[in-house]
């Protein structure tokens, strides 16, 4: 319990010298561990369902469009299927790629009334390496956390 609310006092710390709308930032690493310690923590994966698909998911996360390929057009069911399936006090984890439509998601589910709002930096993916290659430098993946192909 201690580690849980040290990982949540730093997220939170980030997500004031961030200037977030929504209650915190987390590396991955501290994400895996809130969704292992924490009951009724969901993780939500805003990604694409292609990016599902072919690049990867979580085993037992939530996926929930924020944008769809082709395009990456905006999901305008994104807020009711969020609604529709998780509580607005449950600790919300978002994650996409890279940690960029995750930080909207996040920022959409805080202003919908969501009390424990936390973006997942770093992503699914992570940042491009100098090969242009994502899933090395960091993310969910180049962390060695559990996930499985789409």
């Amino acid at each position: 319990m201690e580690q849980t609310v040290k990982i949540l006092q730093t997220a939170a710390e980030r997500a004031a010298s961030q200037q977030l709308s929504y209650q915190g930032a987390l590396t991955p690493t501290e994400a895996y561990y809130l969704i292992q310690q924490v009951e009724g923590a969901v993780l939500v994966d805003v990604r694409s369902a292609a990016e599902w698909q072919f690049v990867g998911v979580v085993p037992g996360a939530l996926r929930i469009e924020l944008r769809s390929f082709p395009g990456m057009q905006p999901n305008p069911q994104f807020l009711a299927q969020l609604q529709g399936a998780v509580d607005k006090q449950a600790l919300l984890l978002l994650m996409c790629r890279s940690g960029v439509r995750s930080h909207e998601a996040a920022v959409q589910a805080a202003a919908a009334g969501y009390a424990r709002v936390y973006n997942v930096m770093e992503g699914f993916e992570g940042d491009k390496d100098a090969h242009e290659h994502r899933g090395v430098v960091n993310g969910w993946k180049a962390h060695g956390l559990p996930w499985v192909q789409g």
